[in-house]
């Protein structure tokens, strides 16, 4: 009995097991999925896919690989030509299928890109790597403890006064999403606001009160100054991108690489960055300048070509982005980073100076590529200093294609041809007027490019620096507010803008990025200035990072963050930088473009001798070599003002930072060498035994 029992009780068992399987396959047969894939022009970036669902039941979510695509949308845009993309689609029951698109690539620039996206991923993947995370040292998700509620019509351009009119809800009461918590008063309007989470209410503001006035600095420049109340969950809330994967705060390691390298070299260095500062001045000021030493430039040309070549559209559109992801609290650790690089500055030019070679007829080879090889070479580590050296000029010369020469020129025509419309659709002749600029400069060398920067620099530095004061100065009422909100979002910012350690690292990023402190491509150009002490270009070399950074990046967040424009969401850097000189001087967009045009230029041919130099530790220091690369270079001008390239450019913009790589391992080993030259060039300072050009005070 008990085994006819058991046997009809497995049949059963069987048939329910089968029955829902088959129910599943049904479900699962149900969800049909169609994708429509659209390539609707030669244009890099500008796919669509877009999917027709049918079976299952509604409504239907969508977990794109894409992460700017919402999970309700069936919709993704602006996908790169070339690349695969997966989505589940998953219906209401639980039932799901997945599926992969590619949009296929048709034009020249689309297959580049295709190409070229996957490199930036896996280079990326590398660069900023978060090696603390990856250790288990902290959980690297975002996590929210409020939800801030805002009024609800409010932007930042609004000229309406909003009143507090009346709570619906009491401080700290419990509340759930949907339910009205509060009526706004907006002019003679009253606005309806509702709970945006489950959780505990908690008022910002009282009754009859004043939420945002727009005459009313502090409102302007305060972050989250039209909140009128937060929501306190439960639970802290990890924040998510609109795909739904989770957001995270990462350490890259490109940063820590290059921060860590500058803190040591400042306290290896005995704070050089502080105490030299003075002496800088006075070598850069040309106190210090022996007509008769070795060299090409002087010490004031060789820190104008450095500083053009850093000094760029990172300064406008990079700080600009910077402080709309880091609030106004990016500004202080942005101060930071800029400080600790002078160190750095310091310790490579200095080296590039000591390795440099000069040849009977006066042209000078110096750089990484010299200390990497021959300095190593002097402590018995010939192998690796061939390696370094070696590693270092193909990273320059492919940087020197890209970021300091593509780039600039594709940027700018953009820039320019949004302020002047009659430039549109011209990028080829536009590339061809500039290739022909670059190329009468180049074509004198380390001379002419020195003339040319030592003049552009200071006036375009001026005209910015001026601008900038202009419009802190008609704005100056909002100090106390624009410093507060500085040292308040530094040390106490909200989970939104990733606490203070997401601050510190947008800040640090894009000081780090901008001075260029540690990839060693300064020490190129300051190792063509005339001086009998390598230690002299060292000083005068530091005060690159201070210029660049301290005081041009410093100026750019301080006007975003005086009027306000910090605020602003969903606009690109440089027009935001723009939007906010506008607010005071109408017509200074005008001269912004143009400033950003001068500031591409001098960088392309200040790298254009950083590539050509790598390009003759490469492949020989003939002059018919470096004309070679000097005709490949006025190339690809044209080419980055003609066609937009996407990741090929973000390839070789990361080339530029992977520079800092071999160069900083090199300075590390090298460090106590230059402490040494540091120390002897003090007491020949102190003693008098340096050349002295009588200058009138």
């Amino acid at each position: 009995m008990r085994k006819y029992l058991l046997s009809v009780l497995f049949l059963i068992g069987s048939i329910n097991l089968i029955n829902a399987q088959e129910s599943q396959t049904e479900n699962s047969q149900d969800l049909k999925v169609e994708a429509s894939l659209i390539n609707s022009s030669s244009l890099i970036n500008d796919g669509t896919i877009e999917l027709s669902v049918e079976g299952g039941k509604a409504p239907y979510t969508y977990k794109w690989t894409d992460q700017q695509t919402s999970l309700k949308s069936n919709k993704a845009v602006n996908l790169v030509e070339g690349l695969t993309y997966d989505v589940i689609v998953t219906d209401a029951n639980g039932n799901s299928t997945t599926g992969s698109y590619r949009i296929k690539a048709e034009s020249v620039t689309e297959h580049f890109n295709g190409f070229f996206k996957p490199l930036v991923d896996n280079m990326g993947a590398i660069l900023f790597w978060d090696p603390f995370a990856a250790v288990g040292i902290y959980d690297p998700v975002i996590y929210a403890d409020v939800k801030k509620v805002a009024t609800p019509s409010w932007t930042l351009n609004t000229e309406d006064v909003y009143t507090l009119k009346k709570w619906q809800k009491e401080d700290h009461a419990k509340v759930k999403k949907g339910e009205v918590i509060a009526i706004v008063q907006r002019g003679n309007e009253e606005e309806v606001v509702k709970a945006l989470a489950d959780g505990e209410l908690n008022h910002l503001v009282k009754e009859g009160n004043v939420i945002f006035n727009p005459e009313n600095g502090k409102d302007v420049i305060k972050q989250g100054a039209h909140y009128l109340a937060e929501i306190i969950y439960e639970e802290p809330v990890a924040l998510t991108h609109p795909n739904g994967d989770l957001q995270k705060n990462a350490i890259p390691f490109i940063v820590i690489w290059l921060v860590l390298g500058a803190t040591f070299f400042t306290i290896r260095m005995g704070f050089i960055n502080f105490r030299g500062f003075k002496h800088s001045l006075e070598l850069a000021r040309g106190k210090y300048d022996d007509p008769n030493a070795p060299g090409n430039i002087t010490h004031f040309q060789a820190l104008a070509t450095a500083v053009s070549a850093t000094v760029g559209l990172g300064n406008i559109a990079g700080v600009a982005v910077a402080v709309s992801l880091g609030g106004a609290g990016a500004t202080f650790w942005m101060v930071v980073a800029g400080f600790l690089g002078m160190s750095s500055k310091f310790v490579e030019c200095t080296l590039g100076v000591k390795y440099r070679n000069i040849t009977e007829d006066g042209r000078v080879f110096g750089g990484p590529m010299n200390y990497l090889r021959y300095g190593l070479e002097k402590r018995n580590m010939k192998g690796l200093g061939k390696f370094l050296a070696g590693f270092f000029a193909i990273l320059g010369v492919g940087a020197s294609f890209g970021g300091g020469n593509m780039f600039q020129a594709n940027q700018s025509f953009e820039i320019l041809s949004g302020q002047f419309p009659a430039l549109e659709g011209n990028g080829f002749i536009f590339g061809i007027v500039v290739a022909v600029l670059v190329g009468v400069v180049i074509i004198g060398g380390i001379n002419s490019i020195a003339k040319v920067t030592g003049k552009i620099v200071p006036f375009m530095a001026a005209v910015y620096v001026v601008g900038a004061l202009i419009v802190i100065g008609a704005n100056i009422s909002n100090i106390g507010p624009a410093f507060s909100a500085i040292f308040d979002g530094a040390f106490s910012p909200s989970a939104l803008k990733g606490g203070v350690l997401g601050v510190l690292i947008v800040g640090f990023q894009r000081a780090a990025f901008s001075n260029e402190a540690g990839v060693g491509s300064a020490a190129i150009a300051h190792s063509a200035a005339k001086t009998n002490h390598p230690p002299s270009e060292g000083f005068v070399a530091l005060l690159e990072p201070f210029i660049d950074t301290v005081v041009v990046c410093t100026l750019t967040a301080l006007v975003l963050i005086f009027t306000g424009k910090h605020e602003v969401p969903g606009i690109g850097g440089a027009q935001l930088t723009s939007d906010a000189f506008a607010s005071v001087i109408s017509w200074f967009p005008y001269v912004l473009s143009a400033a950003v045009f001068l500031f591409a230029f001098s960088t392309m041919i200040s790298w254009s001798y950083y590539g050509m130099r790598a390009w003759t530790y490469l492949f020989g220091r003939s002059k018919k070599s470096e004309m070679i690369y000097k005709f490949l270079f006025l190339i690809f001008v044209v080419i980055g003002a003609s066609i937009s390239l996407g990741a090929v450019l973000d390839f070789s913009d990361m080339m530029i930072l992977a520079m800092s790589f071999p160069n900083i391992i090199g300075l590390y080993i090298m460090s106590g060498e230059v402490r040494e030259d540091l120390r002897e060039y003090f007491r020949k300072l102190k003693a008098g035994e340096l050349f002295t050009n009588q200058m009138p005070e």
